[in-house]
């Protein structure tokens, strides 16, 4: 079976989960966006799972509205859909499926909001910390 040559690829699945990204850091709704884009709340679900492709004028429109450049879209493209030689290291998937979890986008927002550069270190050093010993506790129950 030969893939739809018309229908969604990767690259607009990444675009899709951008969008998503974008909306969400941003305290939108679909239907906020859908309204401010001139669609429907489904249209923008459907570019959000990149079912539907985004025309390039409404991409355009997209970075308006989300107040980012047409090129935040496809960041990190090359890495999401595992073409060789363009890699920027091991962490990209990792901050990927982070930063798309709806913990990730929650501890974004309220670390951005932490103007102190102590207490941002210092939590740092706390998850660093939390994940050492939930490593450990992992490592030490599998060993057992």
């Amino acid at each position: 079976m030969t893939a739809n040559p018309r229908g969604p690829n990767a690259v607009d699945r990444h675009v899709g989960s951008r969008i998503r990204l974008r909306r969400q850091l941003l305290n939108l709704s679909q239907e906020k966006l859908g309204e401010e884009l001139g669609v429907t709340f489904q249209q923008v679900q459907k570019y959000e799972r990149g079912t539907n492709r985004v025309g390039a004028g409404r991409l355009w429109n997209l970075a308006k509205v989300l107040d980012v450049p047409v090129s935040f879209f496809y960041d990190g493209v090359a890495e999401s859909i595992g073409q060789p030689g363009f890699s920027e290291g091991d962490q990209t998937p990792i901050v990927d499926d982070f930063i798309q979890s709806a913990d990730g986008v929650a501890l974004a927002q309220a670390f951005a909001r932490i103007k102190d550069s102590k207490v941002r270190r210092r939590i740092l050093e706390l998850v660093r910390t939390l994940a050492a010993e939930e490593a450990e506790a992992t490592a030490t129950g599998a060993a057992s």
